[in-house]
C-alpha cells in the first residue's frame, strides 16, 4: 500500500518582509508618476525604490530632471598650465567661470556651451580637459603619489588617466588598460594631446591581466549601465538601458574586481567606481569581492575607521586614524552630497544639477 503524499507547504513570507515589499512597490509607483521619471525604464525606478530611503530615492529621481541644466565643467591640465593660466584665458574669452571649492584645478562654466571652447588655444593645446565633476572624484580618493606603480584598469577615453598623470606630474609609473582597439586609440590620442608621456597602453581585457603584475594603486572605473548619467527627456542617455545590460555589466564588474584585488601589492589601495546608481553594480558587487578576498578590507569614506584600524587603535589606546581626502573633506563641508547605500563606508553621489550619479569605494590590501 503506497504512502499518502505529503502536501508541499507554501513557504511563509515574514510579515516584516511583506511590509517592506509593499512599501517599496508603493514608493516605486509614486516615483514612476514623477515627471522626471516619465521615460525611465520601470526596472530602474523599482531598483531605486528598493535600494534607497524614500527621501533619497525621491532625490535621485528629481536629479535626473535637474541634469538637463547641468553646466559645462573642466579641469586644468597641470602638466601644461596652471589653474590661474586657465582662469585668465577664460576671462580673455569672456567666458564666465567659477572654481570648484574642493578641487582648485577644476572650473564650472555656468553659461557656456562646449562649442564655446573649441576655438580656444587652451582647448586645442590640451591645457584643459572637459570632464564631469563626479568623474574627477575617484583619482582624488585614490591618493596617487610620484614613484608609485599605478594601473587604470578600464582607462578609455582617458579623463581619469590624464588626471592621474597630472596629479603625479608625470612622475609615477602609470599603466593604462583598454580592450577595445578604437577606444585604445582614442585613449592614446588624449594622452598625447594632454602631454602625459611614458604611459603604456595595454590593449587587453583587464579581466585577463597576467598574474605577475602588481600595483601600489589601482583605479577600476568599471564599464557600467551609466544610470547615473541619465538625463530625463534625453533619449540618447537611455539608449540600450535594459535589465539584460545590467546583468551583463554586473557579471563583468565582479570579474574585474576579482582581478583588481589580486593585482594589488600588500598595502596597496584600489578605488572602485561606476557612473551607476544601481546596487547590483556597486555595493553588491563589491561585497562579493570582499567576501572572496579576505586579505582586502574596505576603507570607509564616511568618517569612520576601518576594522583593522579600529582594532589597532583600541589595542594601542589611541584615537583611530580616519581616511581623509579632498572628497571626504568636501562632504564634511557640505560641498558634495552623498546618500546612504547598502554598504556603509562607500559613497553614492546622487545625480543633481552639478553632479552625475556616481559610486565610489576605497579598498586596501592588508600588509
Amino acid at each position: 500500500m503506497s504512502k499518502p503524499r505529503r502536501r508541499k507547504q507554501k513557504k511563509q513570507v515574514k510579515p516584516e518582509l511583506k511590509l517592506r515589499q509593499f512599501a517599496a512597490t508603493e514608493l516605486s509607483d509614486q516615483l514612476a508618476a514623477q515627471p522626471s521619471a516619465a521615460d525611465l525604464p520601470r526596472f530602474m525606478v523599482d531598483t531605486v525604490a528598493g535600494a534607497y530611503a524614500p527621501t533619497d530615492a525621491q532625490l535621485m529621481i528629481e536629479g535626473f530632471g535637474a541634469a538637463a541644466t547641468r553646466p559645462v565643467t573642466l579641469r586644468a591640465n597641470t602638466l601644461k598650465a596652471t589653474a590661474e593660466d586657465i582662469a585668465a584665458a577664460l576671462d580673455a574669452a569672456g567666458i564666465a567661470h567659477r572654481p570648484v571649492a574642493w578641487y582648485p584645478d577644476a572650473f564650472i562654466l555656468p553659461e557656456a556651451q562646449v562649442s564655446d571652447l573649441w576655438d580656444l588655444d587652451i582647448y586645442r593645446d590640451g591645457k584643459i580637459y572637459l570632464q564631469s565633476l563626479s568623474s574627477m572624484m575617484p583619482p582624488l580618493v585614490l591618493g596617487v603619489q610620484a614613484g608609485e606603480d599605478i594601473l587604470d584598469m578600464c582607462a578609455a577615453p582617458g579623463g581619469k588617466t590624464t588626471q592621474i598623470a597630472a596629479l603625479t606630474q608625470g612622475k609615477a609609473h602609470l599603466t593604462a588598460c583598454e580592450m577595445s582597439i578604437p577606444r585604445a586609440e582614442k585613449l592614446e590620442s588624449n594622452l598625447h594631446r594632454q602631454g602625459a608621456k611614458n604611459v603604456p597602453v595595454m590593449r587587453i581585457d583587464a579581466r585577463e591581466l597576467d598574474e605577475f603584475f602588481r600595483f601600489d594603486r589601482i583605479l577600476l572605473d568599471a564599464p557600467c549601465t551609466g544610470t547615473g548619467t541619465v538625463v530625463s527627456g534625453n533619449e540618447k542617455s537611455l539608449r540600450g538601458l535594459t535589465e539584460q545590460l545590467l546583468g551583463k555589466c554586473a557579471r563583468s564588474q565582479r570579474a574585474l574586481l576579482d582581478r583588481a584585488m589580486g593585482a594589488l601589492k600588500p598595502g596597496g589601495t584600489l578605488v572602485y567606481s561606476t557612473c551607476s546608481i544601481l546596487p547590483q553594480e556597486n555595493e553588491d558587487a563589491l561585497q562579493e569581492a570582499l567576501d572572496k578576498h579576505m586579505d582586502c578590507e574596505l576603507i570607509p569614506l564616511d568618517g569612520t575607521p576601518s576594522e583593522s584600524e579600529a582594532r589597532r587603535a583600541q589595542a594601542a589606546g589611541e584615537e583611530p586614524r580616519i581616511e581623509s581626502n579632498a572628497l571626504t573633506e568636501a562632504i564634511a563641508a557640505g560641498q558634495v552630497s552623498a546618500i546612504a547605500n547598502g554598504l556603509p563606508g562607500t559613497l553614492t553621489i546622487p545625480p543633481s544639477r552639478d553632479f552625475e550619479g556616481f559610486y565610489i569605494a576605497l579598498i586596501r590590501k592588508r600588509s
